[in-house]
C-alpha cells in the first residue's frame, strides 16, 4: 500500500511547477472550478522526484513517444508512453518521475472531497481512504474521452464551463472508482442516519448562512457526503427532507427577530435568506397559521406589562 502523507504536507496542482517545470498551454486556474482542474503542459526529457499532491492526478498523453520510468509505492515501473496512453496517481503519494524526449500532456485533478462524495453514493458507506491503481502506461477510450472534453472546456472558456466541468467530473470519478481504484471503508458502515454530532454540525452551518442560497451540494459538503446519501440520511435521522430542515431554521429565526428586534418585515425577511418579504408571508403563515405582522404584534402584547 502507498505510503500516505499528512494534509499539511500535501502540494497542491498550482505548485507542481516548482518541481516539474513546464510550458503552460492551457490551464483551468481562472475558470472558477472547484472540485476539479485542468492544465496543459509540453514537458522537455526530465528526471523528477514530485513530492505528494492534494489532489488525484489523471496525466493524458497528447503529442510525443518517450520512454517512462517511475517510482511508485517503493517499486519502479519502465514503459513508452506515447499519445492514446494515460497515468494515474493516487493522491498523497510520493512519485519519481523519469522521461528523455519532449511530450505534451494534460493533467486533470480531482479532489479528495469529491472522490469520497462519489464513492459513498456508489457504495452506500462512509470511505475512509481510496487508492488509486498503478498505472503507468493505460488505455482506455472512456477516461482519455472525458480528459480530452475537459481539456477542451479549459481551452475554450464558453459560457457555463464550470458546470460543465463539474458534472465531467463526476462522470470520471464514476469511471475511475469502478475500474482503476480500491476503496477502503471506514470501520463501520453508516447505520443509515446522521450522528448527533452531524446533526449539530449541520444545523450550526444551517444558521451561520441563513441569509444566503443553501443548496443541498453545500449541506451534502460539510458532512463530507454525495447529495443522495445526504439527502437519504436527513430523511431517515430527522424525518423532513433537508430543504425543509433549512425553511424550519428560517422560520425560527424570523420568529426571533419579530419579537426581539426593531426590524421591519422587509429587512427580517432578508435576514433570514427569504427571497423577499412576501416569501417570507406565505412561509410563515404555513408554519404558524399567523402572517408575520399578526405575529409581530401578538408578542409585542405579550410582553407589555399588565395595566
Amino acid at each position: 500500500m502507498p505510503q500516505i502523507c499528512q494534509p499539511e504536507t500535501l502540494i497542491s496542482p498550482e505548485e507542481l511547477p516548482i518541481w516539474v517545470p513546464g510550458t503552460v498551454i492551457s490551464s483551468s486556474q481562472n475558470l472558477g472550478w472547484k472540485e476539479v482542474s485542468q492544465c496543459t503542459y509540453q514537458y522537455h526529457g526530465q528526471d523528477v522526484e514530485i513530492p505528494p499532491m492534494e489532489r488525484f492526478l489523471v496525466v493524458r498523453y497528447h503529442s510525443g513517444v518517450t520512454p517512462m520510468d517511475r517510482q511508485f509505492d517503493g517499486h519502479w515501473t519502465r514503459t513508452k508512453c506515447q499519445p492514446g496512453h494515460f497515468s494515474l496517481l493516487s493522491r498523497a503519494a510520493a512519485s519519481h518521475w523519469h522521461w528523455t524526449d519532449d511530450v505534451e500532456v494534460s493533467h486533470l485533478y480531482l479532489s479528495n472531497e469529491l472522490m469520497s462524495r462519489v464513492a459513498s453514493d456508489m457504495l452506500d458507506k462512509e470511505v475512509s481512504e481510496i487508492l488509486l491503481h498503478d498505472v503507468l502506461r493505460g488505455s482506455d477510450p472512456v477516461v482519455n474521452h472525458i480528459v480530452d472534453t475537459m481539456t477542451l472546456e479549459a481551452r475554450s472558456q464558453n459560457q457555463g464551463n464550470a458546470l460543465c466541468a463539474e458534472a465531467l467530473g463526476v462522470q470520471l470519478a464514476v469511471y475511475l472508482l469502478r475500474s482503476y481504484a480500491n476503496c477502503i471503508e471506514k470501520e463501520r458502515p453508516l447505520s443509515g442516519q446522521l450522528s448527533q454530532a452531524q446533526v449539530s454540525r449541520l444545523q450550526e452551518y444551517i444558521d451561520a448562512h441563513l441569509q444566503d442560497t443553501i443548496t443541498l451540494a453545500e449541506l451534502a459538503a460539510v458532512l463530507s457526503l454525495g447529495i443522495w446519501t445526504f439527502g437519504r440520511q436527513v430523511q431517515r435521522t430527522l424525518g423532513c427532507t433537508a430543504q425543509a430542515l433549512v425553511m424550519k431554521h428560517r422560520i425560527e429565526r424570523a420568529r426571533t427577530l419579530l419579537i426581539k428586534d426593531q426590524l421591519a418585515l422587509k429587512q427580517v425577511a432578508a435576514v433570514c435568506g427569504f427571497s423577499d418579504q412576501a416569501h417570507m408571508t406565505r412561509s410563515f403563515r404555513t408554519h404558524t397559521g399567523l402572517t408575520p405582522g399578526a405575529f409581530q404584534k401578538s408578542g409585542k402584547r405579550s410582553q407589555q406589562p399588565p395595566s
